[in-house]
């Protein structure tokens, strides 16, 4: 994250809590400008912070958004960010981890950038681990949770711990300089590049979610990953 420049992330996506990690670790050393379902531009606190960082909002589409000019839109925002040598987060997957293992299927953001991206662009890839299996994941109870609902539930737990104490995981963020690789798979079609994303977000196999006690005061967490949970 110390080279200077232009700088297009891709992460992996295994919780709600991860966009917030990854943007406040970028945030040390450029500014940042994430790609983010406009569903969070309606929830005031969030709103504020997304509007600070200039963040381009995408259609949420299973809200029932059809706006046809959705790629179109992400791609003239995040181009214009990169010309400024900006660094830019977007999801290639544009959703919740579903199972142990990252999923792009057909989505066609990141490829559709990375194909007429600013030729100084630097692309990284990130794969985040730690937080599969926490309440912010699909790991949790096997569907997508309410991003405000366990925020706010994350507060309580936060102070319920007395702060200090709460009990804690461990979260790792590897960034990857993949952009040759990405330049010379966007060549080819969409199925070929999200293939290789796949590849190098799954390269250590599928995920084991893991859980945390949520007070510090009980026993160690033996709680069991939902039956859904299995690759397709």
């Amino acid at each position: 994250m110390q080279k200077n420049g232009a700088k297009l992330i891709l992460p992996n996506h295994q919780s709600h809590i991860d966009p917030q990690i990854i943007a406040i670790e970028c945030y040390k050393y450029s500014d940042v400008v994430p790609v983010v379902s406009e569903r969070f531009f309606r929830i005031p606190i969030v709103k504020f912070f997304l509007r600070k960082w200039n963040a381009v909002s995408v259609s949420d589409f299973k809200a029932g958004s059809r706006d046809i000019n959705v790629l179109k839109n992400i791609f003239s925002k995040v181009i214009v960010a990169l010309e400024n040598g900006k660094t830019v987060i977007i999801y290639p997957s544009g959703q919740l981890q579903e199972t142990g293992i990252e999923k792009i299927k057909n989505k066609q953001a990141a490829y559709t950038i990375v194909s007429d991206m600013p030729e100084e662009t630097t692309v990284l890839g990130l794969r985040i681990r730690g937080l599969w299996g926490s309440t912010f994941s699909t790991a949790w109870n096997g569907s997508k949770p309410p991003f405000l609902k366990v925020f706010l539930i994350g507060i309580f737990y936060f102070f319920a711990n007395l702060i200090f104490l709460v009990p804690k995981r461990t979260v790792t963020l590897d960034f990857v300089d993949i952009t040759e690789e990405a330049k010379l798979h966007s060549k080819n079609d969409r199925a070929t590049f999200n293939k290789f994303l796949e590849e190098f977000y799954n390269f250590d196999g599928l995920q084991q979610p893991y859980y945390v006690k949520h007070f510090f005061f009980l026993p160690k967490s033996k709680r069991k990953p939902p039956k859904n949970l299995v690759p397709q």
